[in-house]
């Protein structure tokens, strides 16, 4: 089985509850079992570096991640498809390639 990154995007609406959306996010961490590697954390404020300086700006907004396991990319965009955090921003589901 490989291991596939949600990357959560932000630039939604928060919801109006914040407390039962962090809720309704840990149940569904908790109903993926086994296939959770790393239910992720939540992102702070972050900076692009590139090669002429660092910029507040050009980012992709991430808010935060998680890591499953799955027998597929499909499998694991499966799962993503019932994320919570789908109601605030789209969630990106990548493949953690080995090096």
């Amino acid at each position: 089985m490989a291991e596939y990154i949600m990357a959560y995007h932000g630039g939604g609406e928060m919801p109006e509850d914040p407390e039962a959306h962090q809720a309704e996010f840990m149940a569904w961490i908790a109903g993926l079992g086994d296939a959770v590697v790393n239910p992720g954390t939540p992102l702070g404020p972050s900076r692009v570096v590139t090669s002429e300086g660092v910029s507040e700006e050009g980012g992709v907004n991430l808010m935060g991640f998680s890591v499953v396991k799955a027998d597929s990319l499909e499998a694991a965009v499966e799962m993503a498809r019932s994320c919570p955090f789908l109601v605030i921003a789209p969630v990106e589901v990548a493949e953690a390639k080995q090096m």
